[in-house]
């Protein structure tokens, strides 16, 4: 597997000259480079170790103007050599630069102790002991220290000797499938236009594919690709890559911008974070503290918000918040840094939890479940991601970049989650999940809201699909209000009846004197036929009005016993039927009917004739075209 060595280092220990004498290539390429003697830009070289391992390296700056930039190499770095010259020993960036690889996540790497031609054997074995003695309480002790001169050569077969033996036992972090290059360098080639460099993160690419520049989602096409120096048609992780980009122009790509796949990525202003204070830190982190924030390669101001306290000491870690003025693209697990402005140096760093923040009101109990994406099990944080995201829920491609998770590992995952009841997937098409207990909280509130409706409105059999849909379930996705209704559907909690939805238990009820009423007006419309008796003359024996009879003229056309034609007209509901019967009927031998065609059909007089056929119109059962009506034709 490709693996990226970084150096780290105070400014002129020898690091850029120790790169050139391993590899042969002088990684100060910018004049200004060569005229001040120091490194200001990132450098990149490659050694063959034979047997057709080739080691990535990048060399970064030393001078403390440029650590920006020594971040920016070193986010991409599987182990660090560094560098401490013999006659100066430990300097204030050998300690910055170490801990900020200790802030990257760099776990493992080898100490090379330059200029040694410069210094006796004794003040050699000093600075050793020094060294040894500085480095044990880090990631760097007990790691070979060794001692090498870049201007006579010797320690460098060495040297290489212990970068062979760290990569023969040296296991490289897991990486996703999903294809990343932070750039860290963009240029113009004659005849080829605009080129990015950067170490590929994850993922493979090949030439023609289509890609996108995040943050601002500037398409692409991948012309050509080049890896370690050399011409290849597919590009994979852990190696620097240089990518010829059609279509965008030198102007359109800024350090720090990220080349991804369409759609893999999700820019945001907030980030969940998982954040350290270094012990060596003189003061706490306090809450809201403006910062210089560093990702990848790029750097921006940001501000932090804690979330459980106002103040993060020195050596403490938490879960908190930073948010950007504009939206960055990372994925979990990714690393970040903090520096300070005055003094200007790093003071604590972590890593992202959630690349796509969610809003949490401080000191509240979804802090809670925030801190559970710090856990190591990937079950744990797909869950506590899904749970977070709320009733919008997270797409797979989201959750991807959410748990930095292979795509078959993904499957799995929640293919686990979904048989514990703690994922589900609502929407197929978009892949979209949600939380289990949300879902099953939202089913519980559903149960809830038709309990109570069923309490204020007893008569009435139910509610309406789309009326539950824009009252209760105003809030969310169409798919996901659908799918909590069709899951208590198929538990039998809930009842549907055409497209009215109630309770598997609830039966109208009448009160005594109420089913009274029912059966009076009922009967009065059932007498009255075709053609049906006047509202006031039905009410008036009743001593009622129509405000205290409603419920039981909306009970009864709930039930379709009772029909409202037009106003306070009201048919019932088998006298109706008769005449759309008859309607048809007439129809199979006449092609259009007439109003004194309907009344020859019906007996009715105008008093109900024109009511009628307006109903049979607004039913869609026939159509009017002139003073004539057709029989409309079904879909």
């Amino acid at each position: 597997m490709p693996v990226i060595m970084g150096t780290a280092g105070h400014i002129d220990h020898g690091k850029t000259t120790l790169v050139k004498a391993l590899t042969g290539i002088d990684c100060d390429r910018l004049s200004e480079e060569k005229k001040r003697g120091i490194t200001i830009e990132l450098g990149f070289a490659h050694l063959d170790l034979g047997g057709g391992s080739r080691l990535g390296i990048v060399d970064v700056p030393g001078h403390e103007k440029f650590v920006k930039n020594m971040v920016a190499g070193a986010a991409g770095v599987d182990f660090v050599t560094l560098i401490i010259a013999a006659d100066e020993g430990i300097m204030p960036q050998t300690r910055e630069h170490l801990e900020i690889c200790q802030l990257l996540g760099v776990t493992t790497g080898i100490v090379a102790l330059t200029k040694t031609d410069m210094v006796d054997a004794e003040w050699l074995e000093m600075v050793e002991e020094e060294v040894a003695s500085y480095l044990e309480p880090t990631f760097l002790g007990g790691a070979p220290i060794v001692p090498v001169s870049a201007h006579t050569g010797e320690g460098l077969d060495a040297l290489k000797d212990e970068i062979r033996a760290l990569l023969k036992e040296f296991k490289p972090k897991r990486r996703s499938d999903l294809f990343r290059i932070p750039v860290d360098r963009v240029f113009t080639m004659k005849g080829h236009g605009t080129v990015i460099t950067g170490t590929m993160i994850s993922g493979s690419i090949s030439v023609g594919e289509d890609v996108v520049l995040y943050p601002k989602e500037a398409p692409s096409k991948v012309r050509g690709l080049q890896s370690h120096g050399e011409t290849v048609e597919t590009a994979q992780a852990g190696r620097r890559t240089a990518v010829n980009l059609h279509g965008l122009e030198v102007d359109d790509v800024r350090r720090g911008d990220v080349l991804a796949r369409p759609g893999s990525l999700f820019p945001s202003d907030v980030w969940d974070i998982e954040l350290t204070v270094l012990e060596s830190s003189h003061l706490p982190l306090k809450h809201r503290r403006e910062i210089h924030f560093h990702h990848g390669a790029r750097e921006v101001l940001a501000r932090i918000y804690l979330l459980d306290r106002d103040e993060l000491q020195p050596g403490e870690t938490a879960v908190c918040q930073v948010r950007f003025t504009e939206p960055l693209a990372g994925v979990y697990d990714d690393r970040i840094v903090l520096r300070s402005f005055s003094p200007l140096r790093a003071f604590a760093g972590g890593r992202i939890v959630g690349p796509v923040g969610h809003k949490i009101k401080r000191f509240s109990d979804a802090v809670e479940l925030l801190k559970q994406l710090s856990s190591d099990v990937p079950e744990e944080v797909a869950a506590a991601q899904l749970e977070l995201a709320g009733p919008k829920g997270v797409t797979f491609n989201e959750l991807l970049t959410m748990t930095n998770l292979q795509s078959k590992a993904l499957e799995k995952t929640l293919g686990v989650l979904g048989g514990q009841q703690k994922a589900v997937l609502f929407d197929k098409d978009t892949r979209r999940y949600a939380g289990g207990d949300m879902a099953q909280a939202l089913a519980d509130s559903l149960l809830e809201y038709l309990e109570a409706f069923h309490k204020k409105d007893s008569m009435k059999p139910g509610v309406q699909r789309g009326e539950l849909a824009s009252s209760w379930g105003r809030e969310l996705p169409p798919k996901l209000f659908h799918f909590i209704v069709e899951r208590l559907l198929k538990k039998g909690d809930v009842v549907a009846e055409q497209e009215v939805l109630r309770l598997k238990d609830h039966k109208v009820s009448l009160a005594s004197d109420q089913e009274k009423v029912r059966e009076t007006v009922l009967g009065a419309y059932e007498k009255g036929g075709l053609t049906p008796p006047n509202l006031k003359d039905v009410l008036e024996p009743l001593g009622m009005d129509f405000k205290q009879a409603a419920p039981v003229f909306r009970l009864l056309q709930d039930q379709g016993q009772l029909v409202r034609v037009k106003d306070d007209m009201y048919y019932h509901g088998l006298a109706l039927d008769s005449i759309k019967e008859k309607i048809i009927g007439f129809f199979a031998d006449n092609q259009e009917m007439s109003a004194p065609d309907f009344k020859g059909l019906t007996g009715l007089s105008r008093k109900y004739l024109i009511p009628v056929l307006e109903y049979f119109d607004k039913e869609k059962l026939t159509v009017r075209v002139g003073d004539v009506r057709h029989l409309r034709k079904r879909s």
